[in-house]
Parts: structure tokens; sequence; C-alpha cells
């Protein structure tokens, strides 16, 4: 019979970057007809999320192997007015090598690498040179990043500088006026310029949930944004007042999963903002396999955009080893 420990070990296994690539969302035509039907009971979508980290709990050697999959699903960010290319250097680092050998060695792990390093349009250069050779996509904000409210031109020339800059993946903002007017023929339309604008790169929509005032808008432009050809849905910018929470995220999560179950496309989820504590990441983690199954467990298909996240994990998984918890100093990110 296998062990508590061998299945761990599968576990950790697993959780190094996978090679298999997902096809990308090419989107469909509007249909207004499934955008109105959405609705949303704001209690019940309350009530489940906040069964989750109550019920599901991993421990022990399970715990490690599914903090060593959250490293995996990061989206290492730095997007601070006070960024130098020496910083993401550093970060690029640190997200080649997100956890030190001597903890790696301890749990039978050879090596992993975050999911990508996340930072602006002016620090691509710096982290395309720094990343060379690791298979480490670069993604960028972009279309007037936080707000979105520059020059429709100039946001879309904006991703057109990213991409030839060498960004993998641009993470877009939209209008948030097209969801709190219910114009979402003006929001499909500008999603899918957007999409066209970043040809080969693939591209996240930033929905800033905290500010589209209700979960039925949350859903609705969810499934917008999917329509017109979003390879991943993303929760907030990380500057906003209210970030990602677990009601927004189920929202979200069940979008995805009903444009899948109509159109056999699968499309990402990408929570950002506010997701510091190891303990965050495995509820989310919880959360992505009951709603949309193993599939998604998977930096093609999940991401965390966080900063700070990965030095609590990395503590977490010191202790797990050593039993005994390190100061958040000695796990700096670069």
């Amino acid at each position: 019979m296998q062990t508590e420990r061998d299945t761990a070990k599968a576990q950790l296994g697993a959780a190094q970057l996978p090679d298999v690539v997902e096809k990308r969302n090419p989107g469909m035509p509007l249909d207004m007809d499934w955008v109105r039907a959405v609705q949303v009971n704001t209690s019940a979508v309350e009530r489940r999320a906040g069964t989750i980290g109550a019920r599901r709990s991993v421990k022990k050697d399970y715990q490690a192997a599914w903090l060593l999959k959250a490293i995996t699903l990061i989206d290492l960010t730095t997007l601070s007015g006070d960024d130098t290319k020496n910083r993401v250097r550093r970060l690029c680092a640190k997200a080649a090598h997100p956890v030190r050998h001597d903890i790696l060695d301890a749990l039978g792990i050879d090596a992993i690498t975050t999911g990508a390093v996340c930072v602006y349009h002016d620090m691509i250069g710096a982290a395309v040179d720094a990343l060379e050779g690791t298979n480490i996509p670069v993604a960028a904000v972009s279309t007037g990043f936080p707000a979105g409210l520059s020059p429709f031109k100039l946001r879309v020339a904006e991703i057109g500088e990213s991409v030839k800059a060498g960004a993998d993946e641009i993470d877009i903002v939209i209008s948030r006026r097209h969801v709190l007017e219910g114009d979402w023929q003006a929001l499909y339309d500008e999603m899918r310029t957007f999409r066209e604008a970043c040809g080969d790169a693939h591209v996240k929509a930033i929905l800033a949930t905290g500010e589209l005032g209700t979960l039925r808008n949350v859903a609705r432009a969810s499934l917008v944004c999917m329509m017109a050809g979003a390879d991943f849905i993303k929760t907030s910018t990380g500057k906003e007042g209210v970030n990602a929470t677990l009601p927004v995220s189920l929202v979200m999560m069940r979008a995805i999963r009903d444009y899948y179950e109509r159109t056999g496309i699968k499309v990402g989820y990408k929570p950002a903002g506010g997701i510091s504590k190891a303990k965050d990441s495995l509820t989310y983690l919880a959360l992505v396999k009951e709603e949309l199954g193993d599939d998604w467990l998977d930096p093609h298909l999940f991401r965390f955009g966080a900063s700070s996240l990965l030095g609590d994990i990395e503590r977490q998984l010191e202790h797990h080893v050593t039993g005994h918890y390190s100061a958040g100093y000695r796990h700096a990110m670069g």
C-alpha cells in the first residue's frame, strides 16, 4: 500500500512546471442573450465561498506539495514607481530559483520556477535578458494600467510596443465604465481589439472587480471578455481598494466553467492583489480544484498575481523541513 510519504512525493514531483501548452481562446461573436441571462445569487455565493477555508485542510507532506504547486503558479510581480532594472533582475533570479536549494533537497525536488514574471513596459527588456534560457515567460501590464483611461489608440499602441519588446503575455485593463453603463458591445469591441493587438502573446483581461459594483457585473464582464478572446480573466490590478476575494473568484470561475461547457475552450484565471499568505494560496487552490478541476491546476490556466506570497510560502516550507520558523527577511525577493 502506498504510504502518505510516497503519495506526497508524487505530488511534490508534479509541482514542477509542465511543458504542455493549452490552446488559445479564439473567442466568439457576442451573444447578448447569453450575457443578459447571467444572474448571481450573492448570498449563496458568499455562503459557498465561506466554506472553502473551513472545510479544506491539508497537512504535513501534502501541504508542502500544494505549496510547491502554488509557487509554480505565481506571476512574480513588481509594479512600483521606483522599479529599477537591477530590482527586476533580482526578481527574475528569484523566479528562476524561488526556493533555497537545501529546502528543495530535503523535499526531494530538483528544481522549480515561478509561472512568470510581471513588470511594467519599461522593464520588459531587463526581464527578458535576465530570464534568457529559463523558459519563464515575461508578462507586461498594459493599456494605461492601472486605470485604463489613456487615449484608446495609445492603449492599443502600448500593447504592440510591449510585444515588440519581448513580452510573452499582456495583462490589459478594461474600461470599467463600459460595465457600469451596461455597454457590453463596447466592452466586447475593446477587448477584441486588444486581443488582436497582442498577436501571439497571451492576453489576460483585468476586470478590476472591486470597481464593478455587483457580482452580476463581474460575471457578465467575465463572459464578455472571454467571448472577445481573453486567454485569462484576472480579478484586479492590485491597485484598487478591494482586490481578489473568494466570492469574486467563485463567480469568475463559474463563468469560466460555463464558457468551457458551451464552447469547449479552457480560459485561465488569475486572482491578484491581497494574496500574501501561504494559507490563502491553499484556499484558492482548493476552490480551483473543486470548481474547475485538476486541469486548471497548471500555470497555463491558473496564476496568482503576487509579490510577497512567495516569501511566506518559502518560510512555511522551511518550517516543514526543520520544524522551526525563520524570520521573513531570510526569504527576500532578491
